[in-house]
C-alpha cells in the first residue's frame, strides 16, 4: 500500500492537500496532527468523502524522538506500507518585531518548520532512495522568498527551507525523487483569519486572497507522474506579490 504523509494535515492548507490527494491519486493519506484530534478526524472524513482512504497520526514534528518513535511504531504495524510522498506542511507563526521578539518565539517557529522537515523527511529518505521513487513537497511562503517585516523568524525558517529544498533535490534526483517548495502568498485559512484582508488586498495584483484548494491543486500536480522533471524549484502561488 502506497502512502502520502501530510504534516499539519488537520486544518487549512494541509487539510485541502489531504482532500485533493485523495481525489487525484491512489495514495492512502497519512494525516499528521499535533493536538487537534477532532480537526484531524474531520479531515479524515473529508478524505473518505472524496473517495480516498487514510488514517490520522499524532506527533510533534519538531520533537525528533517522538517522530522516530511514532513513525517506527507505525511502520512496524504497517509492514507493507511504502511512503512515496511527503508534504512538509506543518508550520506556525509567532509574529512580532525582531527587536522585541522572545527567543521562544524564534525557536518555536524555526523548530517546527525546519526541524520538522528534517525529522520527517530524514525518517523516510533512505527507503525512498532504495525504492528509487519519491515526491517531497516543502510548504514555504512568500515570506521565505522576499522576507516580510514582523516575520523575521518565519521568513528565516521558510528561507532556510528553500535552501534545503534546492540542495536535497540535487542529492536525490538520480533516484527519481523530486524535491520542490511551494510558496503561498495570502491564502484564506485560519492562520490568516486575523489579518485585515481589505487592507492587504491592496498589495496583491490579483486583488484577492487565494484559496487553500488552489494551493492543493499545485501540490497535487507536483506529486503526480506529470511533474517528474521538475525538481529543486520554488513555485510561487501568490497572486503576483513580488518584491
Amino acid at each position: 500500500m502506497k502512502y502520502a504523509i501530510v504534516t499539519g494535515g488537520s486544518r487549512g492548507i494541509g487539510r485541502a492537500i489531504c482532500i485533493k490527494l485523495a481525489q487525484d491519486s491512489n495514495y492512502k493519506i497519512l494525516i499528521n496532527y499535533q493536538s487537534n484530534e477532532a480537526a484531524a478526524l474531520e479531515t479524515l472524513e473529508e478524505v473518505k468523502k472524496a473517495g480516498g482512504s487514510g488514517e490520522i497520526i499524532k506527533f510533534d514534528v519538531s520533537d525528533d524522538n517522538e517522530v522516530i518513535r511514532v513513525l517506527t511504531e507505525w511502520q512496524s504495524n504497517n509492514k507493507e506500507a511504502i511512503v512515496e510522498v511527503i508534504v512538509n506542511n506543518a508550520g506556525i507563526t509567532r509574529d512580532g518585531l525582531f527587536m522585541w521578539m522572545p527567543k521562544k518565539d524564534w525557536n518555536d517557529v524555526i523548530n517546527i518548520s525546519l526541524d520538522g522537515f528534517f525529522n520527517v523527511t530524514n525518517f523516510f529518505i533512505q527507503k525512498m532512495l532504495k525504492n528509487r521513487y519519491g515526491r517531497i513537497i516543502n510548504m514555504v511562503s512568500v515570506s521565505g522568498v522576499k522576507g516580510t517585516p514582523g516575520q523575521t523568524n518565519y521568513s528565516a525558517a521558510k528561507g532556510a527551507l528553500v535552501g534545503a529544498t534546492k540542495a536535497l533535490a540535487q542529492e536525490v534526483a538520480k533516484r527519481n525523487i523530486t524535491v520542490n517548495a511551494v510558496a503561498p502568498g495570502f491564502i484564506r485559512t485560519d492562520m490568516t483569519g486575523k489579518l485585515n484582508e481589505e487592507e492587504l488586498i491592496k498589495f496583491v495584483p490579483a486583488n484577492r486572497f487565494g484559496e487553500a484548494e488552489e494551493v492543493a491543486d499545485l501540490v497535487s500536480f507536483l506529486v503526480s507522474g506529470k511533474a517528474g522533471y521538475i525538481t529543486g524549484e520554488v513555485i510561487n502561488i501568490n497572486g503576483g506579490v513580488y518584491s
